[in-house]
């Protein structure tokens, strides 16, 4: 069983914009809610972190001046201004509210912790559930988000550790906000699995999204069919991401566990269960423990369907991340409560039976499509890494 720090404090659902906004924290108190009620955190081997403000210094590391001081005035003073547009305030996605520059600088406060835990020594892993904000660019909000504190996390571990870092992103969402922040840079590898452009905001995660640079290579984009299923993601996920590790070696790894590609997501197209994030946050821990000393930092991210999906899902991340079988039932007061709460119909286990959802149309197309994807990606980066060439 591994140590694992898990970063909360209830202020961490200030994060919210309006209450008809999809992303809805009560999705987070939900989770931590369940897992008190399996008592899987607190105690020496699973510590409950608290957050902390991060300095100015951190978020400029990332974000430009201007663009945080427009966050801040914003803040105060939430009337809708013409010039809010440039930095992407003002929009359905990010509307103007109260608080949102004390809300949006608490969960990179969350992320930093996690990352400072690890990197101690003091746990082997940790998980900043309320992070994972992976679309704020340098000076633009987007797609929920304000500060990027997965790209200040990494910011924070390459000046304090000279670290490497493997980001491993399997939001359905295309991490682009890191991507681009990264870009350039050949210590930081960033692989992105997710729903294509084609058909997802923010249409972008597109194969020949390499890098610029001497980062040239280390940006890697796995763009995945519509209606995907588990056994095509997890063998996607399979064919490359180890290869991309070994080449690599990481000094830690940071995993964005979004879980959006779920079947019962409202707003995406992927059609998976809650078994794939267990097996991926599994996965990602052996490829810790081969390269990096297990080091592992997991943030949340996107997942819409806040009563019947993420509770359910993040558990199951959580659970893996300490190395731990749990059973699956969910105690029934705890399903009780939500349901009387939601008006939803609420899964009585974490994990999603095989026949829980109708098999995607068009499978076999569907995987082959997700094949030639992911043998293409292999062709293309790895000779520019390792001078392989290996087909899938």
């Amino acid at each position: 069983m591994s140590t694992a720090a898990f970063i909360w404090a209830d202020r961490l659902a200030g994060y919210r914009f309006t209450p008809e906004h999809p992303l809805n924290p009560r999705r987070l108190q939900l989770t931590v809610e369940l897992l008190q009620r399996l008592d899987l955190i607190g105690g020496a081997d699973a510590p409950v972190v608290v957050p902390r403000y991060p300095d100015a210094g951190e978020i400029e590391a990332v974000h430009d001046v201007a663009y945080i001081e427009a966050v801040r005035t914003a803040s105060a003073d939430p009337v809708p201004r013409a010039g809010y547009a440039a930095f992407g305030l003002g929009s359905e996605d990010v509307p103007v509210v109260p608080g949102m520059d004390d809300a949006a600088r608490l969960v990179c406060g969350a992320t930093l912790p996690a990352a400072e835990w690890v990197m101690s020594g003091r746990v082997t892993r940790a998980f900043s559930i309320s992070g994972g904000l992976h679309h704020a660019r340098r000076a633009e909000a987007a797609g929920f988000c304000i500060y990027n504190d997965l790209a200040i996390a990494i910011r924070w571990l390459q000046r304090h550790y000279g670290c490497r870092v493997l980001y491993i992103d399997v939001d359905a969402h295309h991490g682009d906000g890191v991507q681009w922040l990264c870009y350039d840079d050949p210590s930081v590898l960033t692989v992105s699995l997710h729903e294509s452009g084609a058909f997802l905001f923010p249409g972008t995660g597109f194969i020949d999204e390499l890098g610029d640079g001497d980062g040239y290579g280390y940006s890697v984009n796995v763009p995945l069919d519509a209606h995907t299923e588990d056994a095509s993601f997890l063998e996607c996920f399979g064919a490359l991401v180890p290869d991309l590790a070994a080449h690599f070696r990481p000094d830690v790894i940071l995993l964005q566990a979004g879980c959006d590609a779920h079947a019962l997501d409202p707003l995406t197209h992927l059609r998976c269960t809650t078994r794939l994030y267990e097996r991926i946050t599994r996965a990602t821990c052996e490829l810790a423990d081969r390269h990096c000393a297990g080091r592992l930092i997991v943030t949340g991210g996107g997942g819409y369907a806040a009563y019947t999906v993420v509770p359910r899902a993040w558990t199951l991340v959580w659970a893996a991340l300490r190395g731990l079988e749990i059973a699956d039932e969910i105690p029934a007061d705890w399903c009780r409560s939500v349901r009387l709460e939601s008006g939803l119909d609420i899964p009585h286990v974490l994990r999603d039976p095989p026949d829980a959802h109708t098999p995607a149309p068009r499978r076999q197309e569907i995987e082959a499509n997700n094949r030639r994807t992911v043998n293409a990606v292999r062709q293309q980066v790895l000779p520019l890494l390792t001078g392989w060439g290996l087909a899938f």
